[in-house]
C-alpha cells in the first residue's frame, strides 16, 4: 500500500498574526504553527526569578527590559520566548509614549528554557535564526542538565551548574558589574 502526500494548505504570516492568542502561546515558522509546551514548576520558577534578577540589573539604568513570553514577530517567524530582553532604545512604543503591543523585530537578548517535552534540536534552530536576525545574545538554559548553553556570534559556550569552578555567564557588556553562574541560577529550584 502506498501512501499519498495530501499538500496542507500553508497560513501566511499575516493570517497567523490574526489568530486569538493561546495559553501556552503558539509560534509561526514558515506557514507551520507549533504549541510551546505548557510551563512547569522548574521552568516557571526559572522564568520568573531569571527575568527579576536581569530587571534588577538593567531597567533602573535604562538600560534594557526583560519580558517574560513577549511575542516578537521578525523574518518569516513569530516566536514567543520565555524572556525576551530588548534593549531600552529598541523598545516599541505606541502613539501615546506607552509600550507598544507588537513587537516586530528579534529581541537583543533571548532566553529559552528547555522543558522535559521540548526538541532541543527545533530550540537551537529557533536560536540559531534569531541570532541571525539581529540578536546579539541567548541562552538555552536545561534544567534537567542543569546546564545554561550561552550563543553569541561566537561559538556556543556551556555552563553547568554541578562543576567546582563557576564562572560567570555572558550577558550585556554594560553589565559588566554583574555577573550570575549557572548554579547560582539553579540554586532558585531549592524552596
Amino acid at each position: 500500500m502506498v501512501l499519498a502526500a495530501t499538500k496542507v494548505p500553508t497560513l501566511s504570516l499575516e493570517s497567523f498574526l490574526a489568530l486569538p492568542e493561546t495559553k501556552p502561546a503558539q509560534e509561526y515558522c514558515r506557514g507551520i504553527v507549533t504549541q510551546k509546551p505548557m510551563p512547569k514548576g522548574k521552568h516557571s520558577t526559572i522564568q520568573f526569578e531569571l527575568a527579576v534578577a536581569i530587571n534588577a540589573q538593567v531597567k533602573p539604568e535604562k538600560i534594557a527590559y526583560a519580558l517574560p513570553e513577549l511575542r516578537c514577530t521578525f523574518g518569516d517567524r513569530s516566536i514567543v520566548p520565555d524572556i525576551a530582553v530588548i534593549r531600552w532604545q529598541n523598545l516599541p512604543l505606541d502613539s501615546d509614549g506607552e509600550i507598544s503591543d507588537r513587537f516586530d523585530r528579534a529581541p537583543d537578548w533571548l532566553i529559552e528554557i528547555l522543558s522535559p517535552d521540548q526538541s532541543v534540536t527545533l530550540v537551537m534552530e529557533k536560536i540559531i535564526f534569531s541570532l541571525k536576525a539581529g540578536t546579539e545574545l541567548a541562552w538555552l538554559v536545561d534544567p534537567m542538565a542543569k546546564s545554561i548553553t550561552v550563543f553569541t556570534a561566537s561559538l556556543p559556550q556551556v555552563y553547568l551548574a554541578e562543576t567546582e569552578i563557576q564562572e560567570s555567564l555572558t550577558v550585556f557588556a554594560e553589565l559588566e558589574n554583574w555577573s550570575i553562574t549557572a548554579a547560582e541560577v539553579f540554586d532558585w529550584l531549592k524552596i
